[in-house]
């Protein structure tokens, strides 16, 4: 965290900060900052080519100081959130978790050449990152139409909580046979609306009492 003034002012909190915050600098750049939070937001440039041509300079300029320092402040501000609400701290974890989910979906689906992408020419390279991501989504997509079929015939039995469903994620594989070759048919669609039966696992409570009563 950063703080104004001088550190050695927040003893309690001696541990936890990185610096102070220098007010001189945010009210020397405030005029730059906000033509540039303006212009980002009209569309007139974007946020990735403005940190490209600051990251370019030699030295930092001005307008990268100033904006270092409202960085520092956003930083505190969402570190102190932090610390104080447990549920921010569980929705951010599963959203990491998430995002590592997805990650190791995509280590799985590029087994060729032990994982790594070897092309030499750039346009190669993307095209097999390209390829890579096709499959990912398709795979995240089947899974979350199954997963949404799933849950709602569980719900004709039992109540499910809205905030388990927010912890499933889409991206499991190991149903899916990842090795073989990947054949392409666009003529080849799947009707809309037809799709494959659910299984039915005999340790599901709200399944197995489905399939009693229709045999009875």
């Amino acid at each position: 965290m950063y703080v104004p003034g001088k550190p050695g002012d927040w003893p309690a909190l001696s541990s936890l900060i990185g610096g102070s915050i220098s007010r001189k600098l945010i009210e020397r750049e405030f005029e730059d900052v906000v033509r540039l939070a303006a212009s980002i937001q009209q569309g007139a440039v974007t946020a990735s080519l403005i940190l490209r041509k600051l990251s370019a300079y030699p030295r930092q300029n001005g307008l990268a100081v100033g904006l270092r320092e409202l960085g520092r402040i956003e930083r505190t501000l969402f570190t102190l959130k932090w610390l104080r609400d447990p549920a921010l701290r569980r929705r951010v974890s599963a959203g990491l978790n998430k995002g590592e989910a997805r990650n190791s979906l995509a280590r799985a689906v590029l087994f060729y050449r032990l994982g790594e992408i070897r092309d030499r020419s750039y346009e190669n390279r993307r095209c097999r990152a390209s390829g890579l991501n096709l499959v990912v989504a398709a795979i995240t997509l089947w899974n979350t139409v199954y997963l949404e079929r799933a849950t709602a015939a569980l719900r004709q039995h039992r109540e499910i909580d809205d905030r388990l469903v927010s912890h499933v994620a889409p991206l499991g594989w190991n149903h899916i046979n990842l090795t073989g070759d990947y054949v392409w048919h666009a003529n080849k669609r799947v009707a809309k609306g037809r799709f494959r039966p659910l299984r039915a696992p005999k340790s599901s409570p709200a399944l197995s009492w489905r399939t009693k009563k229709s045999v009875s």
